[in-house]
Order: C-alpha cells, then structure tokens, then sequence
C-alpha cells in the first residue's frame, strides 16, 4: 500500500512539472509555475552549452574507461579489453575500472585521503561561512568594506592567485623564509598546542579533526566567499518583524538566532553544501585529479585508465551530494 502511495505521489508530482510547461492549465496559470520557467529560462543558455560542448565528449570519455586506447603517430585507437582464460580471448568491459581499485598502487589511497579532507573542509567551510554572514549582517561600519574584502578570494582564486601560488618566485622565497623562520625558533605553536590540549581527556580523533581544520584555515577562507553571499541573502530575506515579536515576547539574542535566524537560513544549507563539494573536487591540488592527469599526459597515457578514474570520482562526488542532500533535507525546514 505504502509504495503504491509512494508510485502515485511520484507520477502527480511528475505530471504537475510537465504541465508547469504547457499552456492551457490550472498549473499553468500559478504562481509557483510562473517561478519554475523564468527560472528555466535563466538556466537555458547553460542547458543549451552542456547539450552542445558536453555530452558528446562525456559519451567519449565512458566509452574510453571501457576500451584500450592507444596512441600511434598522433591517431588514437580503441580496442577491446581482452583476457586469455583457457585459451580463449574473453572481453573485459570494465578491465579499466578493474585496474583502478585493483592494480593501480596510488588511486585508492588517494582518493581516501581526498574524501577525508573534502568531509572536513566541507563542514569547517559551511560553519565559517555562516559566522561570517551573521557578522557581516550585523549594522556596524565599515560593513561594506568588510563584505568586499570577504569577497575578495572569490575573485583571486579563479586562476590569478593559484598561478601565483605555483609560479611566482617571490612567492615561493617568501614561504621558504617563513618556514626557515618558525624551524630555527625552535618552537613548534602547533604542536605545541596539540600537545597541550591532549592531555586534556578528550579522544585524540577529535583534535586530529580540529588541528587539520585549522591548518586548512587559508583554503577554507578561501573557499567560502559564494557560501558567504549565499548565507547573507538568506540573512536579509528575514522580516524584522520576526525579531521585534521576539524580543517583545521576552526572548533573548541567542534565543532568537536559534528559533528565528538558524531555521529560516537552513534551507540554505543543502544549496551550499552541494556547491562546496563539487567546487573541492575540482580544486587545483586536488591529488586525485593530479594523479588522473600524470596517468592521462604523463609517460603511460593510459587515456583508458585514466578515464576510468575520472568516472569513479566523479561517482564518489555523486554519492557524497546524494547523502548530504538526504541528510540535510531531513534535518532542516522549508519555509515559503
């Protein structure tokens, strides 16, 4: 009974989106269709370029992780993955994928180590991010110097600052003599401090967690600028009226950040997080995207295996949205 409940909510839910679309309706005429095609049409030029430049080499790219390719003279060739198995030639679609997890001695581990770094770097993104919306929303001067300046790596990180991290030689002296600086102090702050806090009684996992947290500060900083937009919008979209009924009603600011501003903002929550995954998965240092393109263009181009790889990352990148947006959608409330 249940999942016949469920199939019709699914098909009324379909049939209402397509009728959004046509003319001659009661959905048609609503306000909530009149939303969904201005935003369809803000979204159309986008559909319209993956349609055209996408999906032709995404077509190739999976054929690719399930064939042999080599390169001869510059002309690419595929061909079938085979074994010999008692003497017979047997065709392994997925010897790529097989490779993959199996043979090659780096992939695993790195992609291991990127799923840690990407569940850390996306809940210390998410907090940050929202603290400093909060602040930012707050009616101080200077507030319009401050969001500029927050916005900044938003900016810096799209090519400029990267190539200037990797290529700039006075940017590279310059860390070198902060590195010489902090190891002939002497004095390790970090460690020091983590050694301080262990004897503390809290599990050692715990400040593990908190200490990679704060040496990723500068990546997360640099990584929250849209997050912290996104969370001001939200912000400002909240009636004052909302706030003056609480505070006439006794309650205090910490009261109302939890019952008016945290529920009214967490909406906000699944659009950022599935943002602040995709955009760490196609970070610069990202190692797994490094070790795909040395496989790619390196001395083996293996485009086959390389392929592969890129398709199981990119399936992680889905598994990690899917559970986030079930969990999020769970956990947070809606409001019109």
């Amino acid at each position: 009974m249940k999942n016949r409940v469920k199939r019709n909510h699914w098909y009324e839910g379909i049939t209402e989106a397509i009728q959004m679309y046509i003319p001659g309706n009661k959905v048609y005429r609503t306000i909530q269709a009149r939303r969904a095609r201005t935003g369809t049409l803000f979204i159309l030029p986008l559909i319209i370029g993956f349609l055209l430049f996408m999906v032709r080499p995404l077509y190739l790219s999976f054929i690719m992780s399930l064939s042999k390719v080599v390169v001869v003279e510059g002309t690419m060739s595929r061909f079938n993955i085979s074994l010999n198995i008692l003497g017979k030639n047997l065709i392994v679609p997925f010897g790529n994928y097989n490779y993959a997890f199996v043979s090659d001695p780096d992939f695993n581990k790195l992609l291991v180590d990127e799923i840690g770094r990407m569940a850390i770097n996306t809940i210390a993104t998410l907090v940050m991010s929202f603290v400093i919306a909060v602040i930012l929303n707050q009616n101080f001067k200077g507030r319009t110097v401050c969001r500029i300046i927050f916005f900044l790596p938003v900016i810096l990180s799209s090519g400029v600052l990267p190539g200037i991290e990797k290529q700039n030689a006075y940017f590279n002296l310059m860390t070198s003599i902060s590195d010489a600086v902090e190891k002939s102090s002497g004095v390790d702050l970090s460690r020091s401090l983590q050694n301080l806090l262990s004897v503390s009684g809290v599990a050692q996992e715990v400040f593990d967690v908190i200490f990679k947290m704060i040496d990723s500060i500068y990546d997360i900083v640099m990584a929250s600028g849209i997050q912290i937009i996104v969370f001001l919008t939200g912000l400002q979209s909240i009636s004052p009226s909302l706030y003056e009924a609480a505070e006439v009603e006794g309650c205090s600011a910490w009261e109302s950040f939890w019952k008016i501003t945290f529920p009214m903002v967490s909406p906000l929550l699944l659009v950022n997080c599935i943002y602040t995954i995709i955009d760490f998965f196609m970070k610069n240092d990202n190692t797994v995207m490094e070790h795909i393109n040395t496989l790619m263009y390196g001395t083996q181009m293996d485009f086959g295996a390389a392929s592969a790889e890129s398709w199981i990352y990119f399936g992680v990148a889905l598994v990690f949205i899917g559970i986030s947006t079930f969990i999020i959608t769970r956990a947070v409330k809606s409001y019109e």
